[in-house]
């Protein structure tokens, strides 16, 4: 985030002794984040007195003026007082990148106080994680390894460095990917991953749950993969033997002791 100090200061329109000065007149950050700014607001005179604060935003932003860590939108100052004024200004979704000039005015029965503050926004940091089918399930056998091409996309319009991509997986399962990381995704561009994922023997049958994470120091993004496993063609034979000679050492018992 930049941040640049203010030229100048003293923003009353009636230039009376009260005043309302921002620590920062200018902030660059992206889309996906709030601006936010920090302001003094001081009674300089003998009486008590109430403003009301606004911000003029542009199209789809959302503005928040808090103080003492609350919400406000009028603030009262007792003579020779002063409050410091926290402003929140969050950029409207697919925000172009640009410079944006918001006025801030704060109004009493007696004056006005004004300033402009600059929001610049630089653009998002955005990113997608899916397969290029879009299905995120698959079916293996227990004991066997299947592979699976994920797709990472990203989707904001700034570029990604050094993407890292990791799982949370069932016990005793491992997932390996081809490429672990990717060093560079410029904006609006795609690559392909290979994962490898590992059942362990003797899984029970059923669907399990793998989340899948692609993540830098500015934004991720996490999708969950829904394996169903089944038994091997092997072990449901065995199964069946064992129960045809159980029912047959049964109906042997029965035949044998059954005379007596």
């Amino acid at each position: 985030m930049a941040l640049s100090l203010a030229p100048t200061a003293g923003h009353s329109q009636n230039q009376n002794s009260n005043s309302f000065i921002p620590d920062l007149y200018n902030i660059e950050n992206t889309t996906n984040e709030t601006f936010r700014y920090k302001a003094t607001l001081k009674n300089n005179g003998n009486q008590p007195i109430r403003y009301s604060l606004s911000a003029t935003i542009p199209e789809g932003w959302r503005s928040t003026f808090k103080a003492r860590g609350n919400g406000i939108t009028t603030i009262g100052l007792d003579a020779n007082k002063t409050e410091n004024i926290t402003i929140e200004l969050v950029p409207a979704y697919n925000c172009q990148p640009d410079s944006y000039q918001v006025p801030i005015t704060a109004i009493s029965e007696s004056d006005t106080l004004q300033f402009q503050l600059e929001a610049v926004v630089k653009g998002s940091y955005e990113l997608d994680l899916t397969t290029p089918s879009g299905l995120l399930s698959g079916r293996v056998t227990e004991g066997e390894n299947f592979t699976v091409t994920l797709k990472v996309k990203n989707t904001g319009s700034l570029p990604l460095r050094d993407l890292e991509l990791s799982s949370r997986n069932p016990s005793k399962w491992t997932i390996s990917f081809d490429p672990a990381s990717i060093d560079l995704l410029d904006a609006g561009k795609a690559k392909e991953v290979t994962a490898t994922i590992s059942v362990p023997d003797k899984s029970l049958p059923g669907d399990y749950l793998s989340k899948i994470t692609v993540k830098n120091s500015e934004t991720s993004s996490t999708m969950d993969y829904r394996v169903t496993v089944k038994t091997s063609a092997l072990a449901g034979w065995v199964g069946v033997l064992t129960i045809l000679a159980s029912v047959a050492i049964v109906f042997f018992l029965i035949r044998k002791f059954g005379r007596r």
